[in-house]
């Protein structure tokens, strides 16, 4: 039986060029960003873009699958610095900035998102970033500092009301007051110059 053939190297060049290209075109302008001047800015042709992305939801969808692999990444290396004798509330504050920092970043992708009802088909990378959060959010719990009825569902819930649209000072001023309710612990006492 024949084996599949990897992609040849232009084209995962060409993959990339082009969803590094959607995602500053759409930041840029938006839902409405073309599908040409994102092949233009790719550096690639239309009709190169098109074999790759029959419809701008599919493209969307892409980028949308990129940032989630992005995250689960993310919070699986977070579990496993909690694993290996991390403070699970270390890495977790860590992973909720650093998400809500990249969320930021792609606001306009996950508004074009929206817009076009683009959904990544494959949920694996999703399924993997809830596990691996359960994981961290449990060591947390373990180690005391966790509060005991913090879900999965919250984090997310923190996360899709983060001020992304927010300057950086905003987002950092919005962890401090989240992590009170993550956590056991007081407030401490702030330096915070609003």
């Amino acid at each position: 039986m024949a084996q599949a053939r990897a992609p040849r190297a232009d084209a995962v060049r060409n993959r990339k060029k082009i969803l590094d290209a959607a995602r500053e075109q759409i930041t840029l302008h938006g839902p409405d960003a073309g599908m040409d001047e994102i092949a233009a800015a790719a550096g690639v042709a239309v009709g190169t873009l098109y074999r790759h992305f029959p419809t701008k939801t599919d493209l969307v969808a892409a980028v949308i699958a990129e940032y989630t692999t992005h995250v689960a990444d993310d919070v699986d290396a977070a579990r496993e610095r909690a694993a290996g004798g991390s403070r699970a509330l270390e890495e977790i504050t860590g992973f909720l900035g650093r998400v809500v920092e990249a969320t930021a970043t792609n606001h306009a992708v996950k508004a074009a998102a929206r817009t076009l009802g683009a959904r990544p088909a494959d949920t694996a990378a999703e399924s993997r970033a809830g596990t691996a959060l359960t994981e961290l959010l449990q060591a947390g719990k373990s180690e005391g500092d966790i509060h005991p009825d913090v879900t999965v569902d919250d984090i997310y819930l923190l996360i899709s009301t983060a001020p992304t649209d927010q300057p950086p000072t905003a987002r950092a001023r919005w962890l401090t007051l989240v992590l009170v309710g993550l956590t056991t612990h007081a407030r401490p006492t702030s330096t915070h110059h609003g």
